[in-house]
């Protein structure tokens, strides 16, 4: 095969990869975007802050991204991850000894039989167990709504992770583009000063013997 005729060929089919690089780059990079402006938008509407340094407790200073966000607005996949699991979850520790939603339905049932029970026999001790029952109750709502915050938040990062990604694969797919576009340039170059008669690869002719 000529030289010249098989650097074009490499060249060419460099050029078709890199377009189909570039056109993946601008794919990935549009997913990105739209996730990025997405989730800011949700979160931006929510009107979410940060509590400023100076309001911070103890407890909520040994956590070094509520330090770096005090008093910033909520508007970024990895502000919410912070919020969620370091603010929230920090909180929700503190409620019920740290008893789920699903933990405490059982006490709530268990109470509200007793009370039904207590109120049908007029038993003494039936303004005690309404009190337990409510503090119960409120307890259950509260770690419900955080709870339910929580995931939507963390929802809203593991989204913007995924246009993180694609960022990421964006940038990997341009990179290779532009090397391919380099090495097919200079396929190009070579092709056109390479003699048309340079062949690749040709065998080498055997000499024949020389006769006496």
């Amino acid at each position: 095969m000529k030289r010249r005729t098989l650097d074009l060929l490499f060249s060419i089919g460099g050029l078709g990869l890199a377009v189909l690089l570039l056109v993946v780059g601008i794919v990935l990079t549009t997913n990105a975007n739209f996730a990025n402006n997405y989730v800011h938008d949700q979160l931006a509407a929510q009107h979410i802050s940060f509590k400023p340094a100076d309001k911070l407790t103890d407890e909520e200073k040994k956590s070094d991204c509520l330090r770096e966000y005090a008093g910033k607005q909520l508007t970024t996949g990895k502000q919410a991850e912070c919020y969620a699991n370091e603010f929230i979850g920090l909180h929700l520790k503190g409620i019920a000894d740290g008893k789920t939603y699903a933990d405490l339905g059982a006490p709530e049932s268990a109470l509200k039989a007793q009370v039904a029970e207590a109120q049908q026999s007029n038993a003494a001790n039936l303004a005690d167990l309404q009190k337990q029952l409510a503090g119960v109750s409120a307890q259950r709502d509260t770690v419900f709504k955080g709870e339910t915050l929580r995931g939507l938040l963390l929802t809203s990062y593991g989204f913007s992770e995924f246009g993180r990604k694609a960022g990421q694969g964006a940038l990997a797919m341009y990179l290779g583009a532009a090397l391919l576009l380099l090495l097919s340039a200079a396929g190009l170059v070579h092709a056109v000063r390479t003699p048309a008669s340079e062949t690749f690869a040709a065998p080498e002719k055997t000499k024949e013997p020389v006769t006496t």
